[in-house]
């Protein structure tokens, strides 16, 4: 690769290649991600031994009923073909991200052909009635650092007769051990699906997209964007003619958002697409807009920042079920960098790619939205949620 010829022009210290057979999200337990595991303290060779005990407990020659990853992979399967296939995931503190690492696996690996398993990822845990019929919880329980509300309210699910797994990691260096389960695990579903768990056929779609974009910026020095269907205030709302048919005759930023709210069925799932800064403030928001629409639409929610979840879940939101009902949330930009060498700034490519990934849902005629706001984010989201919270409790009444 070129990197790796300037690697060897600059004299690097080691160059580790990596497998590039492997794809991106099954990784983990190769060069990927065990550099950056060394490199933070962690004792490789115990790590792998671990993963390796795993591997040999879901050897070929491990009868399936005794195949932990077959076992896994086939609840996965069946609940997915059941319309149980919101896998949502509850882990204890400590492993409080690996929820992120497991959402892109099972969402790339399996949203595809109209299939898919959805994976439910930082939602907080709430009572059982909240939820619909279409989940099946993965409650990945770190031994040594159990959270007591956690299992009280894990407990009431499954009281409730809601599906949960539980996967028990005895120590942090098991991560190894769930890294190869999962993966495998995925594999498995993806053949009861009968989709290609190791493709992503509608990634490049976004891009293409994006690049289309991008061409037409570097000629007329703006990006080609549709004509807002509404500006309330400091958000502007632009969706396509199909959605907008749908949304039409809605006066206020209110009525948009409780008409396309009102679009979520029994089964469905809400996407928050945000292509903003995470911060803390921000990410809060974001949290309290999904509690209240799931305890509202008893409906799974999903958050992911732009544009990295276009390697995620962005697979599953093309190739999927046509379940999602998406809000892109957009902004303008505090500050910009140009990028060298290129007539477009970092700020445009992100334009860009929201642009791209709009068209990609709209060709597919998904039900989605966009938001714009004003570069003061935290002010406009905060008027976001007053709205969402207004039109919840209008159509309460």
């Amino acid at each position: 690769s070129l990197l790796e010829q300037v690697a060897k022009e600059l004299r690097f210290r080691h160059i580790l290649p990596g497998v590039p057979e492997i794809g991106g999200r099954y990784s983990a337990l190769s060069n990927f991600g065990m550099v950056p595991a060394a490199l933070m303290g962690v004792n490789i060779e115990h790590f792998l031994y671990r993963a390796e005990r795993m591997r040999h407990s879901c050897g070929a020659s491990v009868p399936p009923q005794d195949n932990p990853g077959v076992i896994l992979g086939t609840v996965l399967g069946i609940c997915a073909k059941a319309g149980k296939d919101k896998l949502t995931f509850v882990t204890s503190p400590a492993l409080w991200d690996l929820g992120a690492w497991l959402e892109q696996l099972v969402a790339e690996s399996t949203g595809k052909e109209g299939k898919g398993i959805i994976p439910i990822d930082g939602e907080s845990l709430g009572d059982p009635e909240v939820y619909d019929q279409d989940r099946v919880f993965a409650y990945i329980r770190y031994e040594q650092g159990i959270d007591v509300t956690q299992e009280t309210k894990v407990k009431a699910l499954e009281a409730a007769g809601h599906p949960v797994i539980r996967i028990n990691v005895a120590d942090l260096i098991n991560l190894g051990e769930q890294f190869f389960l999962w993966e495998m695990a995925t594999a498995v579903a993806g053949a009861l699906l009968e989709i290609n768990a190791f493709d992503q056929p509608n990634v490049q779609e976004s891009k293409d997209y994006t690049k289309k974009y991008l061409e037409a910026f570097t000629r007329n020095g703006t990006l080609p964007d549709s004509l807002p269907f509404l500006t309330d205030g400091n958000v502007t709302v632009y969706t396509d003619e199909q959605n907008a048919s749908v949304l039409k005759g809605m006066a206020s930023l209110e009525a948009v958002l409780g008409a396309h709210l009102a679009r979520i069925q029994s089964g469905d799932y809400l996407a928050i697409n945000a292509y903003v800064e995470r911060t803390d403030p921000v990410h809060a928001i974001f949290q309290r807009m999904r509690t209240n629409i799931r305890e509202n639409n008893k409906v799974a929610t999903t958050l992911g920042y732009g544009p990295r979840f276009l390697h995620s879940t962005g697979q599953l939101h093309k190739g999927g079920p046509n379940s999602g009902v998406f809000i892109q949330v957009t902004c303008d930009d505090r500050e910009d960098l140009s990028i060298p060498g290129e007539p477009y700034s970092f700020g445009v490519l992100k334009a860009a790619q929201a642009l791209g990934d709009m068209q990609s849902l709209s060709s597919r005629q998904r039900r989605v939205i966009r938001l714009h706001l004003e570069a003061d984010v935290e002010q406009g989201l905060a008027r976001l949620e007053q709205l969402i919270e207004a039109s919840i409790a209008s159509h309460a009444h």
